[in-house]
């Protein structure tokens, strides 16, 4: 996935994560973000790739997320390789 593929899907899960009322005070809590916040680094792919790391926690906000989206159950994890820090370490 290219970079900017990658940062519309996460603006996607972001969108999606904030639309879900139990979800995005929790994702609000584990980033330290608040609505300022979102606004002005929603442009950011550090950001971005904090939207994806928080989604990719747990299988189900996957499930739900690529549902709603008509995503392949592997996008989110295929963005989030392509945004900073996505990268798979070797470790040999």
């Amino acid at each position: 996935m290219q970079p900017e593929a990658a940062q519309v899907l996460a603006l996607q899960a972001l969108g999606w994560i904030a639309a879900e009322d139990e979800l995005f005070p929790l994702f609000l809590g584990a980033t330290g973000a608040n609505l300022g916040d979102l606004r002005a680094r929603a442009a950011d792919p550090d950001f971005l790739a904090a939207v994806l790391d928080f989604l990719l926690q747990d299988d189900r906000w996957v499930v739900a997320f690529c549902d709603a989206q008509g995503q392949a159950y592997t996008a989110p994890q295929a963005a989030r390789a392509a945004l900073p820090g996505g990268a798979v370490v070797d470790w040999t």
